[in-house]
């Protein structure tokens, strides 16, 4: 089985506490040499601000490629604008380009009316400057605001040619979901890589919560086994081995990427990956 090339997803903190997480999880992962991390935006452009000092925190101590998420929501072109110049001028050339979810207790995204009015508007004018990689969402799932499975495939489409340059997946818990939508996607005359997302599971009932939102399916069987495992004091067991199985299975179809949402808990991401032949390299000393 091939190593993978990997990248990791945190959030930016907001308390103190939270913030030594983060740090931690950075120090956790980093030495995983992964391709690059991102940080997340919080719903309706919550974590603006904070999205912005972790990028920057990250980039500056970690050596990391550091890729800053980006959204749509609440704000106007021009402000939007002047986030990636900053982001930019920080060292920082990488962005998640995201529509964004709508705020809390709003049903639906609305643009501001001096605003992207959606994701390819968003990369179309990033893409503008050519200052920056630019990265999508895609959905191996259907989107809960799509019109059905080729609808979300026709929209990654135009996002990549609005010009973004990969894909990466929301999480998903069976790898023929992501099998099945990266042949329709090839089917489709995509060409850019697609990588998946994975989701190692620290806290089951939060990610059915989750999963419900963004329009995850869970199997039965999973639901079953969490039941059972939590029961028993096992549950970290079982989320490593389903984590760790899904993977392989992956990569033995020929997925060579893999971008994991850790939630700011690296533990069972770390082994994960160590499990997959993703360790930290050991620099051998002359002693001659």
């Amino acid at each position: 089985m091939p190593t993978p090339a990997v990248s990791f997803e945190f959030f930016p903190p907001q308390s103190l506490e939270a913030s030594f997480r983060l740090w931690d999880t950075v120090q956790v992962l980093s030495p995983l040499e992964p391709r690059f991390v991102s940080v997340t935006y919080g719903a309706g452009g919550t974590t603006r601000e904070l999205t912005r000092d972790a990028v920057a925190t990250i980039h500056a101590h970690s050596g990391l490629r550091t890729a800053a998420h980006l959204t749509c929501v609440d704000a106007t072109r021009d402000e939007t604008l002047a986030i990636a110049r900053d982001f930019a001028k920080a060292g920082v050339r990488d962005i998640v380009a995201l529509r964004g979810d709508p705020p809390k207790g709003t049903a639906r995204f609305t643009p501001h009316p001096d605003g992207f009015a959606n994701a390819c508007e968003l990369i179309e004018g990033l893409s503008a400057s050519g200052d920056f990689t630019i990265r999508v969402g895609a959905y191996p799932d259907v989107h809960p605001e799509a019109a059905d499975a080729q609808s979300d495939i026709q929209w990654l489409k135009a996002k990549l040619a609005a010009g973004a340059s990969e894909a990466l997946t929301q999480f998903f818990f069976e790898p023929e979901t992501f099998l099945r939508f990266r042949d329709a996607c090839a089917a489709a005359g995509i060409q850019a890589p697609i990588t998946p997302g994975i989701l190692p599971i620290e806290n089951w009932a939060g990610v059915v919560r989750f999963a419900k939102r963004c329009g995850t399916q869970v199997p039965g069987w999973m639901v079953e086994a969490f039941e059972k495992a939590e029961r028993d004091g096992r549950s970290d067991l079982l989320a490593t081995a389903i984590c760790t199985e899904l993977c392989d299975t992956l990569l033995c179809e020929g997925v060579e990427t893999l971008h994991f949402y850790t939630l700011n808990r690296p533990e069972l991401t770390r082994d994960v990956c160590h499990a997959l032949g993703v360790v930290p390299k050991v620099k051998l000393e002359n002693v001659a």
